[in-house]
């Protein structure tokens, strides 16, 4: 063979070569990401020591903080439950389908995130609180109706030793601290999807801190120490003994609140354990967040106006991390408004798929969470609708009531009952009076409360510089005011239409 040959030989073999990798890398398929969207109980923004609590232990939940992104300004949907993880599960304020206030369902023809992640091949499981209806077989709402594939849940809150249905069957009591049973059903749902070679989508919903309070004997005993003087304030909760309202002393109270906090801190804990053992870790986005503020029993040296139940700061504003290290490399921390309303635009773009054609609440966060989004290209609206119309005018039940009966008890007492049924309405009439309710809009700087408190009319705060909400400034500044209320107002007509069915119609 001549030099030439040789060479002219060589020369194919290293094209030959480049062409098979630059084939083999185009033909690589991604993996999808898999998806963990985590809730504590009536958490509130303060109650982790990233954000500076003087006395809670949240190792885990401070070192998401420090390595994923920390949304200084996330907001539940609602200063309430079940509302609020309605609009997790639909991208949608909840008052677009009647899912007003804890015990009233959603609606069997909202489209859920489940059902959207399905369309792109997920495996999908829900574990823990439900709060959208009853969680029984027979549930048109139950987890299985809106999605998901498996299920262990309460229709409500629970505590240690909590009674649970498995997609559907009878409750049953499982004895172990609640949030870790949580966890390990988790860990067991992962498991099989991998299995079954499937991405895995998976809600937990703990039932912790809600009240009543109860704890391991270990994490009660860290917070022995509270100051001496809440033993002289008194507030009142349920009696984990009679399920009726007891008062208490703060201190023991809060000890107990704080115990189960720091237990779901560290089920969450054992979580990003199994994931980075499995190799998973990097390739999962975990979400954790609150679903309200802080409620008065668990209320104590807290800067935000307000607490559960309340439009102000104290009842909306709750604690948010997203860790997905593939997507967020180093540790970030955003001021942009974000609320729970996101989640489902945010996952459906993730995995490709569209948005449910109707009118959605939420936006898209992946332009935050690659660090491209600098301000919220639209307000949020809060509304706490009353409901006292509906219920006058003797409206037609959406749902059967039966069906609408729950089965999964809990330790407070309601009605002289131990389980909760649920409610829903058809609604054709709109009025002026329905345009009631406490409510607000909350723009890039300024958030305007309307019926905030007794009294209180209209007000107007600085969000920038005056997240405390101290200093009203709706004389100085009434063109902002106007504005947002326009802005809000022509927001409550589409939810009100939202509300009739006519989402549903073609």
């Amino acid at each position: 063979m001549n030099t030439l040959s040789f060479y002219n030989l060589l020369l194919l073999s290293i094209c030959t070569i480049l062409i098979s990798c630059v084939e083999s890398e185009d033909t690589t398929v991604e993996q999808p990401t898999n998806i963990i969207l985590l809730m504590g109980d009536d958490h509130g923004w303060e109650e982790t020591a990233y954000n500076g609590h003087a006395y809670l232990q949240t190792p885990v939940l401070d070192e998401m903080a420090a390595s994923g992104l920390r949304l200084d300004r996330f907001y539940s949907a609602s200063p309430v439950c079940s509302p609020t993880r309605g609009s997790v599960i639909t991208g949608r304020h909840p008052n677009r389908y009647g899912t007003f206030t804890p015990n009233w369902s959603i609606r069997p023809e909202e489209v859920s995130i489940a059902q959207v992640l399905r369309d792109a091949g997920y495996s999908s499981g829900h574990f823990g609180k439900w709060h959208l209806g009853p969680v029984k077989a027979a549930s048109p709402t139950n987890p299985g109706a809106m999605g998901f594939d498996s299920w262990l849940s309460h229709d409500n809150f629970f505590e240690i030793d909590p009674v649970l249905s498995r997609d559907g069957a009878a409750p049953v009591k499982i004895e172990g601290e609640s949030s870790e049973i949580l966890i390990d059903e988790t860990i067991r749902f992962i498991e099989e999807a991998q299995q079954q070679d499937k991405p895995f989508f998976a809600v937990v919903w703990f039932g912790s801190p809600h009240e009543p309070y109860s704890g391991l004997e270990e994490d009660l005993a860290l917070y022995q120490n509270l100051p001496d003087s809440l033993s002289e304030q008194y507030v009142t909760l349920t009696s984990m003994e009679t399920g009726k309202p007891v008062q208490r002393p703060l201190d023991s109270v809060l000890q107990e609140r704080y115990a189960e906090i720091t237990a779901m801190d560290r089920a969450i804990g054992k979580l990003r354990e199994h994931l980075s053992a499995q190799g998973l870790q990097k390739n999962t986005l975990l979400w954790y967040c609150g679903d309200n503020g802080v409620p008065s029993s668990g209320k104590f040296n807290a800067s935000l106006r307000g607490q559960k139940a309340m439009m102000y700061e104290g009842g909306i504003r709750v604690p948010g991390i997203i860790e997905w290290p593939q997507a967020i490399p180093e540790a970030r921390s955003s001021s942009v408004n974000a609320v729970t309303s996101d989640m489902l635009p945010t996952l459906a773009a993730l995995s490709g798929q569209p948005l449910p054609e109707r009118p959605m609440d939420g936006i898209n966060l992946m332009p935050l969470i690659r660090g491209e989004m600098e301000e919220r290209p639209a307000p949020i609206c809060f509304w706490d609708f009353e409901p006292g119309p509906i219920l006058a005018a003797d409206p037609e039940p959406y749902i059967d009531p039966e069906l609408q009966q729950g089965t999964t008890p809990l330790v407070k007492i309601m009605a002289g009952q131990y389980t909760r049924s649920f409610q829903n309405f058809h609604y054709s009439d709109i009025g002026e009076d329905n345009y009631a309710g406490e409510r607000a809009i909350l723009d890039n700087r300024y958030k305007l409360v309307i019926d905030g408190e007794e009294g209180s009319g209209k007000e107007l705060f600085d969000m920038d510089n005056d997240p405390e909400e101290q200093h009203n400034l709706i004389s100085s500044k009434p063109e902002i005011a106007e504005k947002l209320e326009q802005q809000l107002l022509a927001w409550q007509e589409s939810v009100l239409e939202s509300l009739t069915g006519a989402d549903y119609r073609e």
